[in-house]
């Protein structure tokens, strides 16, 4: 349920950005750029969850990296869709 939540959570995130590029950017804003700077930082935020399932929850590094995998691919894939439809 928590990989479903986080998952969700970097959708949700990818589409603010994506809001705010169309905010600030006016007549044409560019969604390449916010897709680009929303995988930099969800891929920090995948570490971080991912430091946290290791230290704090008790799951060894080999039982994290296949749930890391997932939760930085599901929406970085969106992203890059975005990346290449907007180009």
């Amino acid at each position: 349920m928590h990989t479903a939540l986080v998952i969700g959570s970097g959708i949700a995130m990818l589409f603010l950005f994506l809001l705010l590029s169309k905010l600030w950017g006016g007549v044409d804003p560019d969604f390449a750029f916010a897709a680009k700077a929303f995988v930099a930082v969800w891929f920090l935020v995948s570490v971080t969850n991912l430091w946290v399932g290791v230290t704090r929850a008790g799951y060894s590094v080999a039982d994290e990296l296949p749930i890391f995998c997932l939760v930085f691919a599901v929406p970085t894939l969106i992203a890059c869709f975005t990346i290449w439809r907007s180009l």
